[in-house]
């Protein structure tokens, strides 16, 4: 049985200066990196931390805030913000502050503007190359009046700082050049450069939804999660706050990483989970520990095996593949073990929920939806892998295998997954739906969270069931997807007024009760696909309003979280590799398959061009899609030979050269 003390954390946000809490209110978090150094930008708006502060981060090692490289005991994080005084040593007050996303240049930038009535300045940070561990700031200042000024600049870490003086002439202009490293040793270090200013650069390869919200999303979503991800793989589930790590959650990250043409970090990610991230018995790692077979996440495996074919039908490199094919076997046919065979059924029983939920929380044996469903779209995957190179044997097995598996899930008479209002999440070991739980008398749920109330703790509806249509596993227009969409409309808004779904009913919730954003991207790739766009504006616009939207690095959940013995919230990767998924897959629709490339665009009302290019293989795909009114069908028109056209598809052919699509889409 896990332990309980599992989920105790001691650091305890009230302790310290203001700048150890994450949630600080409208706070933003940019977060930029190479693997070698890792930086956030903190924006608080209201004061209640510093303004504008730096924060950094070994990206070898996973810690809290208050850990970060920069953090002082007494001070915060307040050495890191810009202090400029005039000649008379009085700080300038600035009335503005803004800081942004830049993407005008060959690296992501982070923008810090400021200004005041003697002076205008702007910040640039960003990591100018993956070979070094170092961060650059550009501080350029603007006299925008007619008569010259004396300045003198601060800003430094802690037992280190950086002053400048300097003198501008009327409307002149002046760039002070810092940057910070971090040395083999941890340390910390910054010092003024001579570096040359950054300049703008015209990037054809970007993707452009023609739509401020998506531009930014994706954009920022595709820039922060490879600023996360060290250069050995190593990433935190939600930063700052877990200091752990998870093979379902870095796969999707892998997946990321892999649709916004990250190849080479998605390969180190994909190997390090499945060397280190599996046992040699086929045992997953969830919140870095290997679990008895009763509470095993049995989804974990299938997970990986469909970040590693989505990796090889992108890339062409099946390396991964041939080193690691027996563990792959292993990885594959592990549910299939002793251990969680239930015989009537032929599907899988353990004591633990898809979302961590366990026995100490009531969660009883049982049969849960997504550890079928991913073991079986696992096993597809890893025929698909077997084909490509050349175990066939294993292809044929698998694919059966699988067959039979959903075949159970959506058709067994007693065990079946699926009722009238649509997927069931648990079944337990006699077929009994399992509506609810109970959990144990020294559960250690702390008072206050629904769990630990005297209620009825109800299991349905649950997020996850949104995955099978997400994933294509059944049609998006079937009867079971219509049903289980509707059904998750009690999810939205629970007890709580700001929009979201919570992961599963409220009354169930273990942790404080609250939305949550990468869920609700799982409902909103789940709805694009059944053509419910209206809920997927919905989500969108719900995250655009939510804390961190500026950034898009959004929380884990938005709730009252009680700290400690609960972790301070922390900022999530899989929420970015959601918004990619969405975007890249379901939107613009590159989908690489066995033999082919299916183009599927899915554009959003509203949207009335989307363009860009995506690496693929050897080659780019460039695209440009353009609604037509006049259109009832999707034109499409192509350099490469077509397989086959339908009204809103098309496949093409692998090519040898690089693929542009233009595509008319009829308004929705």
């Amino acid at each position: 049985m896990i332990n309980v003390e599992e989920h105790i954390y001691h650091d305890d946000p009230k302790q310290g200066h203001p700048d150890v809490r994450t949630f600080l209110k409208d706070v933003d978090y940019f977060f930029l990196g190479n693997g070698l150094i890792s930086a956030a930008v903190q924006h608080s708006p209201t004061g209640e931390g510093t303004q504008v502060a730096l924060l950094f981060m070994d990206p070898e090692k996973l810690k809290t805030k208050r850990e970060t490289l920069n953090f002082d005991t007494n001070s915060g994080l307040t050495d890191s913000d810009l202090s400029i005084l005039d000649s008379k040593g009085n700080q300038l007050p600035f009335d503005e502050v803004s800081v942004e996303w830049s993407f005008k240049f060959y690296v992501p930038i982070v923008e810090v503007n400021r200004s005041s009535e003697q002076i205008e300045v702007q910040e640039h940070f960003y990591c100018p190359d993956n070979t070094s561990g170092v961060l650059r700031r550009e501080i350029r200042l603007t006299n925008p009046t007619s008569n010259p000024v004396e300045l003198e600049i601060h800003t430094g870490i802690p037992g280190k700082t950086i002053t400048k003086k300097t003198s501008l002439n009327g409307n002149s202009v002046q760039t002070v050049c810092l940057e910070y490293s971090i040395s083999s040793d941890q340390k910390l270090d910054v010092g003024i450069s001579d570096f040359e200013p950054i300049t703008e650069i015209a990037d054809p390869k970007n993707i452009s939804f023609d739509n401020e919200l998506l531009d930014r999303f994706y954009n920022a979503a595709s820039a922060q999660l490879q600023a996360v991800v060290s250069k050995s793989g190593v990433v935190d589930a939600s930063i700052w706050q877990y200091c752990r790590e998870w093979l379902r959650d870095h796969s999707f990250m892998a997946v990321g990483l892999i649709l916004s043409g990250q190849h080479k970090k998605a390969k180190v990610l994909l190997e390090r989970l499945i060397r280190d991230f599996v046992s040699d018995s086929g045992d997953p790692m969830d919140s870095s520990e290997v679990r008895e077979a009763d509470e095993a996440e049995l989804d974990q495996n299938g997970t990986l095996l469909f970040a590693l074919k989505t990796y090889v039908l992108w890339t062409g490199d099946i390396e991964l593949v041939t080193k690691y094919w027996e563990k792959l076997i292993t990885i594959a046919e592990f549910p299939f073990g002793e251990a969680f065979r239930h015989d009537e059924s032929g599907l899988f029983c353990n004591s633990r929920d898809y979302w961590e939920r366990h026995s100490t929380f009531g969660v009883t044996p049982g049969i849960e939806l997504m550890y079928q469903v991913l073991p079986a779209i696992g096993l597809n995957c890893a025929a698909a892998l077997g084909r490509l190179t050349g175990h066939v044997e294993k292809a044929v097995l698998w694919d059966q295998e699988a067959g039979q598996l959903k075949e159970r899930i959506l058709h067994h008479p007693k065990f079946g997954l699926v009722n009238d209002s649509g997927f069931i999440k648990r079944r337990d070991q006699n077929g009994k739906i399992q509506e609810s739980i109970t959990p144990l008398e020294n559960s250690g749920l702390p008072d206050g969270v629904p769990l630990a109330a005297d209620i009825t703790h109800y299991l349905n509806p649950d997020t996850s069931a949104a995955m099978p249509i997400a994933f294509g596993f059944v049609p998006a227009d079937s009867q079971v997807a219509k049903a289980t969409l509707e059904n998750m409309e009690i999810l939205w808004n629970q007890s709580w007024e700001e929009g979201g779904y919570g992961r599963y009913h409220a009354s169930s919730e273990a942790d404080s009760a609250g939305s949550w954003p990468f869920p609700s991207l799982i409902v909103a790739r789940a709805a694009l696909e059944a053509g419910d766009y209206g809920k997927v504006w919905r989500i969108l616009n719900w995250l655009d309003k939510m804390p961190g939207s500026l950034s898009c690095s959004w929380f884990e959940t938005y709730c009252d979280r009680i700290s400690p013995p609960y972790a301070q919230l922390g900022i999530t990767p899989w929420t970015w590799a959601e918004i990619i998924m969405l975007t890249v897959h379901h939107m613009i629709g590159i989908q690489p398959e066995e033999n082919s490339i299916r183009i599927r665009p899915r554009l959003l009302p509203g949207l009335k061009k989307v363009t860009g290019s995506l690496p693929l293989r050897d080659i780019h795909i460039h695209f440009e899609y353009s609604v037509n009114p006049d259109c009832k069908t999707t034109v499409f028109r192509t350099n490469v030979q077509q397989l086959d056209s339908k009204t809103d598809e098309m496949l093409i052919r692998y090519p040898q050269e690089d693929v542009y699509i233009k595509a008319l889409i009829p308004e929705i």
